[in-house]
């Protein structure tokens, strides 16, 4: 099996081939504005190592902040027709009520909210009223709305009245891309329905980038099916990432830990990720990284749905430093260190810089730096010391010293010894790791669900199906699926035995041949 697998990041795109099992190749190339110039950059480096000659590629994996930062910055977002089923409950709530006011005038397209949805034990609260959903589709047709988002009330438990109304919709507007929350969110409805509104939003941009994305491979020579990475650490086909873009936001994060998992044979510990910009902290767990249990902003919007459970902090390669008093980060020169760091060159002191002098890190010019002496680089790592090791304990879940791995092309700001941690492990290609942990991912089938009427037992089979089956519709090889978690709790206020059932599947990549 061969894969490429690519991470583009705020200050580089990784490129590595994994073979066999192994790193046949590894490097990096500056991220470019229009991000595909980079990863065609990252794949010309690639072949020019000879790495690649004469050899039938498996599949390209390519995890991108592409659709995280449209949100985070407030660019290339489309605009949204929001349809709710829940009147006439929910009514002084509507649609984008909780969202910051400048993101919601750029995706809000208007909002329309009919009767319809189910009761939390699974009854009909009303009944859906076609003939209004109908009206709301020709009213977004007259706006010229091409991006829909459906919630309704307790979807999770029965999405048919948004199936109906997706299905309605789609004939009045046969070409707008249409999000239902039931396949995003979990129980809670405002949190549900933004992330269906965000996922909306990203339609034309996920539909733009991908397509991107299959001409830069196209036009390296490499004829392989296209992956995106999701933020589980796993990847899906590139048909349903258009489909459901918002399951790529913190990707790159979770590349960086599967891949230190693969680097280091661990599949239980801290991950640490210092890149050029952020440092990323999470826990891994059955060599995947942890799951968020509860509401996760992103770019000021309340969501509830697969995120993973890391903690950020402005810390990087490119970290600007203040010497008096001493001061790192959060604003970082990121790509532009080549340019701007004072041992390229410019005038922007960065951690790369303290690194130089201190002889921790072999790049630029030593003798830019050389006004920098050891009693201040030691002031500046100490500071580092001091930031890593209070986020790492606030990721911690136990109360002992545990090993952590420190990956990423800043990962000289990371101590040998640090309180809390009992040994820093580095790794070979480390910093590449995020594009190692897209090469080697598998594809993910998830089912969280509440199901009445069913035994436990038969309840978790079902869950179990459900998720094989989204995974196999993902891309995997069902021959090869095996079950990572699974967690059932009963939910007492419901009648009928109802237990909320959550199973997760992994398997490997099917084989489909070139794209």
């Amino acid at each position: 099996m061969r894969r490429i697998g690519i991470d583009v990041g705020g200050t580089n795109t990784d490129a590595v081939l994994i073979e066999d099992g192994k790193v046949a190749g590894a490097v990096k190339a500056p991220t470019s504005a229009d991000v595909t110039g980079g990863i065609l950059d990252s794949l010309k480096r690639l072949a020019a190592t000879g790495a690649l000659a004469g050899k039938r590629i498996d599949g390209v994996m390519i995890g991108t902040t592409h659709f995280i930062n449209a949100v985070v910055q407030r660019r290339h977002l489309t605009k949204v027709g929001a349809l709710r089923l829940g009147m006439p409950a929910s009514a002084s709530l509507p649609p984008f009520c909780d969202w910051p006011e400048d993101l919601a005038a750029l995706v809000r397209g208007g909002v329309w909210m009919v009767e319809g949805g189910h009761e939390y034990d699974g009854r009909p609260f009303m009944p859906l009223d076609v003939v209004a959903v109908a009206n709301a589709a020709r009213e977004m047709k007259a706006l010229g709305l091409k991006a829909v988002a459906i919630s309704s009330i307790f979807s999770p438990l029965d999405p048919s009245h948004e199936r109906e109304a997706a299905a309605i919709v789609a004939r009045e507007l046969p070409d707008a891309s249409i999000t239902l929350s039931s396949d995003l969110g979990r129980i809670g409805l405002l949190e549900r329905e933004n992330a269906g509104l965000l996922n909306a939003g990203l339609a034309e941009l996920a539909r733009d980038t991908i397509a991107a994305f299959e001409r830069s491979i196209r036009e390296s020579g490499i004829e392989a099916a296209l992956y995106i990475t999701q933020n589980d650490g796993t990847v899906v086909e590139a048909a349903q990432a258009r489909r459901l873009p918002v399951y790529s936001f913190a990707s790159g994060a979770t590349n960086s830990m599967r891949g230190g998992a693969y680097l280091s044979g661990l599949d239980d510990a801290m991950v640490i990720d210092v890149g050029g910009t952020t440092t990323d902290v999470g826990q891994l767990r059955n060599g995947f990284p942890r799951e968020a249990n509860s509401v996760v902003k992103v770019g000021g919007v309340r969501t509830l749905f697969r995120m993973p459970d890391l903690t950020s902090i402005g810390l990087g390669g490119g970290s600007h430093v203040v010497l008096d008093p001493i001061k790192v980060g959060p604003v970082s020169v990121g790509y532009r260190l080549l340019q701007e760091g004072v041992a390229f060159g410019g005038s922007q002191l960065t951690t790369s810089d303290i690194a130089i002098a201190s002889g921790r890190l072999g790049i630029g010019e030593r003798s830019r730096v050389a006004h920098l002496d050891a009693a201040t680089c030691a002031r500046v790592f100490a500071e580092c010391k001091r930031m890593i090791e209070e986020t790492v304990d606030r990721m911690k879940t136990e109360a002992g010293p545990v090993p952590l791995v420190a990956v990423g092309g800043g990962a000289f700001l990371v101590s040998d010894e640090l309180e809390g941690v009992s040994r820093v492990v580095r790794v070979a290609h480390g910093d590449c790791a995020n594009a190692v942990g897209a090469a080697i991912a598998q594809v993910s089938g998830e089912c969280d669900q509440i199901f009445r009427d069913l035994t436990r037992v038969a309840a978790i089979a079902q869950a179990s199906d459900i998720a094989a089956d989204r995974a196999v519709a993902a891309g995997a090889d069902r021959a090869t699926l095996k079950t990572i978690e699974t967690e059932d709790m009963p939910i007492a206020y419901l009648p009928g035995n109802a237990v909320r059932v959550r199973v997760r599947v992994v398997g490997d990549v099917a084989d489909r041949g070139g794209l």
